[in-house]
């Protein structure tokens, strides 16, 4: 069965086109990248897929249901859950309270904020923090991390939350080349203990070709090809990157 599923989606930013009529569905269970050069519209269907930015054209069915009729953010949170190359951590607090921000959507609002002050729920807490190797850092300030150890605690807190599809745009930018690799192997194996879906942007073609089952190019807001990572040649690759044709930033 198809957990997303887009058809025919555009956008526009200041009437330049960032999407031009994109079309494809993705299987529970898949782990997918997106590849293709700067500027050719990762980003924005990613934060559409995560419902952050509407289409102005097309639509666009999560687990077989129009987006829009999910009816809160917390009702979203049990179905998506975003990691990103900034992480979106706070960087004052001990790490379990970034975790334990995967659980705000299970959580009334009394409970929420007496986490800030008592951690609630310490045990899922721990659990997480346990399987991505970080249990010993469990109080640490999360800014005294490294960048390593923060996507790490931001992989934790997606544990927690437990979503059925996670989307990450560019989450090892930042890392050099082991670390990146260590979180990606870390992330694939997760998510496949889990059963979840992963769609993820990447930079780097040999990442995408070495961790993911399908790869989705985007080339001027266009799918420029989307094909079993086993199936994709040198040939698509220097036509998805080549200059010809590309538009600028």
């Amino acid at each position: 069965m198809e957990i997303i599923k887009v058809n025919q989606i555009s956008k526009e930013f200041d009437r330049k086109i960032a999407l031009s009529s994109l079309s494809f569905g993705i299987k529970k269970g898949e782990t997918v990248a997106l590849i293709g050069p700067s500027g050719a519209g990762k980003s924005t269907l990613l934060n559409i897929l995560a419902g952050s930015t509407s289409p102005e054209k097309g639509n666009y069915l999560l687990d077989g249901m129009p987006i829009q009729q999910y009816r809160s953010r917390k009702e979203l949170a049990k179905k998506i859950g975003v990691i990103r190359q900034q992480f979106d951590l706070v960087p004052a607090l001990p790490a379990i309270h970034n975790v334990l921000a995967g659980r705000l959507g299970d959580w009334n609002f009394f409970k929420s904020m007496l986490s800030l002050f008592i951690p609630q729920d310490k045990h899922i807490a721990a659990k997480a923090l346990q399987r991505v190797g970080l249990l010993d850092k469990m109080y640490d300030q999360t800014s005294r991390l490294s960048g390593g150890e923060q996507q790490r605690v931001a992989m934790a807190r997606l544990l927690v939350q437990n979503p059925e599809v996670i989307l990450a745009d560019e989450p090892v930018a930042s890392l050099d080349p082991a670390r990146a690799e260590d979180i990606l192997a870390m992330l694939i194996k997760l998510v496949a203990e889990e059963k979840q879906t992963l769609v993820m942007s990447l930079h780097s073609v040999e990442y995408a070709k070495k961790y993911f089952s399908r790869i989705i190019a985007v080339r001027n807001g266009e799918i420029f090809f989307d094909l079993p990572t086993k199936e994709i040649t040198e040939e698509h690759l220097s036509g998805l990157y080549s200059l010809k044709g590309l538009n600028g930033e």
